[in-house]
């Protein structure tokens, strides 16, 4: 499965929606993505599946870009 993670780079920083990011990651569940990124030291703010409609328009953005963490 592919997932969409909204993340602030700074773990100590309030969550600011202008300052959000987001990268996509293919992993088995959530608890693997968390697991995958805990040495990035990410402040996750929401970690969202993609069904094949969503990630066929994600893949149409500029920024997808698959992890391979």
């Amino acid at each position: 499965m592919i997932f969409k993670v909204f993340y602030q780079e700074s773990p100590d920083e309030v969550p600011v929606r202008e300052r959000t990011n987001s990268l996509y990651i293919e992993a088995e569940s959530e608890k693997e993505v968390r697991n995958k990124l805990y040495d990035r030291n990410y402040n996750i703010e929401y970690i969202q599946v993609l069904d094949e409609a969503h990630l066929n328009y994600e893949k149409q953005t500029d920024k997808f870009k698959l992890e391979s963490a």
